[in-house]
Formats: structure tokens, C-alpha cells, sequence
């Protein structure tokens, strides 16, 4: 099992920045890959942006050149720098590991409202 648990989301003016923090414990040696998904109100669930251990990173067209996923100490640290916020980036941000086999985590979610 992999318990997840998000912090750094709140509130961010348009063009600011935030980083969003998930702390991985439990099995993080079974944490093949991690990433942020978020889902804004009355919209599916989307993935933003996706890291390896490798450290392959793949990003939501939405997002890049905007966010930055980065992983440190293995797979036990896993944030998200958001630049150049914009309204629309508004949702609530779930962190999720995809475990070797099948199966997956998720987090409780943190919420991320940009002013305009």
C-alpha cells in the first residue's frame, strides 16, 4: 500500500506561481511512475504533467512551459512548480503513483484557485 498526501495548493493571482508538495510513504519501492492530475468543477478528471523514475516527464499541452514536475528522494518526494498562473488553471490537485503491475493511488486533494 502507498498512502499519498498533498499540501501547497491555495490561492495564486493570475501570472503568480505555486508548488504543490506530495509526500509518498508506505511501499515506494511498488511507484513505477507519479504525476498531478486536476479536475476543475463540473469537468473530468485530466492528467497534468507525469515523471518516471527515470525521470521521463510528460506534460499536458495546457501546462507546458507553464508547470514543472520534479521528484526527489526516489519516488518519496514529488512537487509541482506552477508558473504563470492563469485562471483557468483553477481545480482541485490530485497526486497519484502508478504502481509496477496494476493498481493505483491517489491523493486526498488540494485545492488551487487562481484570481484573475
Amino acid at each position: 500500500q502507498v498512502q499519498l498526501v498533498e499540501s501547497g495548493g491555495g490561492l495564486g493571482q493570475a501570472g503568480g506561481s505555486l508548488r504543490l508538495s506530495c509526500a509518498a510513504s508506505g511501499s515506494i519501492f511498488s511507484i513505477s511512475a507519479m504525476a498531478w492530475y486536476r479536475q476543475a468543477p463540473g469537468k473530468q478528471r485530466e492528467l497534468v504533467a507525469s515523471i518516471t523514475r527515470s525521470d521521463s516527464t510528460n506534460y499536458a499541452d495546457s501546462v507546458k512551459g507553464r508547470f514543472t514536475i520534479s521528484r526527489e528522494n526516489a519516488m518519496k518526494l514529488v512537487y509541482l512548480q506552477m508558473n504563470s498562473l492563469k485562471p483557468e488553471d483553477t481545480a482541485v490537485y490530485y497526486c497519484y503513483a502508478k504502481p509496477y503491475g496494476t493498481g493505483s493511488y491517489w491523493g486526498q486533494g488540494t485545492q488551487v484557485t487562481v484570481s484573475s
